[in-house]
């Protein structure tokens, strides 16, 4: 069963371009942002997100 929390953190970073702005809104650290999106790639099997230049960017299989 997937973690809410990590879905959540996935939403953020997809809205905002930033761990780092991701992390501020959902009042954690960048880190532990970082954590949970790669947690939620563990889960999956899967990258859910690349590097945009200074932002990130879902894959494809984070669009889905």
């Amino acid at each position: 069963m997937i973690h809410l929390g990590r879905l959540r953190a996935l939403r953020e970073v997809s809205d905002r371009g930033t761990l780092a702005a991701a992390a501020e809104a959902l009042h954690l650290t960048p880190s532990a942002v970082s954590q949970q999106i790669a947690a939620l790639e563990r889960e999956v099997g899967q990258r859910l997100l690349e590097p945009d230049g200074r932002t990130v960017r879902l894959t494809a299989v984070g669009r889905l």
